[in-house]
């Protein structure tokens, strides 16, 4: 027996340990060179590690949940007498992204405001594979342990039987309608990988930041219509907007005049750091939870862009495959329920960012103008601020600004 150690790869950005979040083989399992062994978890996103070499699996080197230290053992495998190779760290596959997650109620239809793709062994490991194991993308496979379902009791209703998202919502709604029988069970569930990144996040931003919240209403009559005829006329040419393109507009713009709301404090130095490029978070709702990509220089993109961009990066999210850049950098974030979006919410700001713009449901209401009641589209915005950094006559008069924007919003194409 020839035993060949895979050590947890340098990952670069200054990890120094991952978490374990899901083991892709077994103690003898025969694997082949580049397939996919385990995905770890780091504070930005899930990461696909791939076998160096081919053989049997001797050992695996942690449980799911195990953080392990970069350079510790992965997984032993023997080469069955071949000449073990020279041990490069093993290289680390493309990122599926499960990225950080970002406070706040909700994502977004934008981010109203949270499933991997798997990717497939070669054609020698998939033969090798024992046809016991359940098939289920690893999204999937931690929705499963969150709900403690059994996926080997899942018939799979994808391609080859693979276990989808779909199979555990139809045994869940016939566990509602069949379900009748008093009993006092319980089950425990371990929050790993990107579940547990997000409650390390929002516990991290409400113990250090001392939040604010200042909800007002917003009169969007004339940007619902200015949306709907925008798509009536360029829907086929350049694409649909949503109302929260223009949301994110007017966000954007309104930083221009209040440079303390896009802003990053690292409280442990005591600096804060005024951003002139927007990099808005966009809140986004995902399978395995609420993630935050990034509309990089949002200043810079016009409103179709923006669109076209918001909606890329949120497909990308909820497929898992956003990248660390893609889930990083954020100055401001706005987040949103869309329909979902209620009266009133408190979202929490996405440390070390010190603002977060809350969008709430879009609703028909009686309201009085000019002395007579009319039936408007109104939305409150509930924004949360850092009270450290930004005082409470600043994050009023800029969410006043937004206001002013959406509600003439001719202006938010006037320079």
């Amino acid at each position: 027996m020839t035993v060949h150690t895979i050590p947890i790869p340098d990952l670069g950005e200054g990890i120094a340990e991952v978490e374990l979040v899901e083991w892709r083989v077994k103690p003898g399992d025969v694997v082949a060179e580049d397939q996919i062994l385990c995905d770890v978890m780091t504070d930005k996103a899930a990461v696909e590690i791939p076998s160096s070499v081919a053989g049997r699996v001797v050992e695996l080197g942690g449980e799911i949940g195990q953080m392990l230290a970069v350079g510790s053992v992965l997984i032993r495998i023997d080469v069955q007498g071949s000449a073990a190779p020279a041990a490069p760290p093993a290289k680390a596959s493309a990122a599926r992204a499960s990225p950080a997650p970002s406070p706040a109620p909700a994502p977004a239809p934008a981010p109203a405001a949270t499933s991997p793709t798997p990717v497939p062994a070669p054609p020698a490991a998939q033969a090798a594979a024992p046809s016991s194991r359940t098939l289920a993308a690893p999204a999937v496979r931690m929705r499963a342990r969150e709900l403690g379902i059994d996926l080997a009791s899942v018939r799979g209703s994808g391609a080859e039987g693979r276990v989808v998202h779909a199979d555990l919502d139809a045994l869940r709604q016939g566990s509602v309608r069949t379900s009748g029988v008093p009993t006092d069970a319980t089950r425990e569930v371990k929050l790993i990988g990107l579940r547990r990144k997000i409650a390390q996040k929002m516990q991290e931003s409400k113990r250090r930041i001392p939040h604010f919240t200042y909800v007002e209403e917003v009169d969007v009559t004339e940007t619902v219509a200015l949306r709907d005829e925008l798509n009536r006329q360029y829907r086929a040419s350049r694409g649909e907007l949503s109302p929260l393109a223009l949301i994110v507009r007017a966000v954007v713009r309104a930083v221009a005049a209040f440079p303390q709301v896009n802003a990053r404090f690292d409280d442990e130095a005591g600096v804060l750091t005024l951003h002139d490029a927007v990099h808005l978070g966009v809140a986004t709702q995902t399978d395995a939870g609420l993630v935050v990509p990034v509309l990089r220089q949002a200043q810079t993109l016009d409103l179709w862009a923006s669109a076209a961009e918001i909606a890329r990066l949120a497909a990308t999210a909820r497929a898992g495959k956003a990248t660390r850049e893609e889930l990083s950098g954020s100055t401001i974030t706005v987040t949103s329920l869309g329909k979902l979006g209620g009266i009133v919410s408190t979202p929490v700001i996405n440390h070390p960012e010190v603002a977060i713009v809350g969008v709430n449901r879009i609703v028909a209401r009686p309201v009085v103008r000019d002395g007579a009641v009319q039936v408007r589209q109104m939305m409150n915005l509930s924004s949360s601020f850092d009270h450290r950094v930004v005082d409470g006559a600043v994050a009023a008069a800029y969410i006043q600004h937004v206001r002013e924007l959406l509600e003439h919003p001719a202006t938010l194409f006037i320079d």
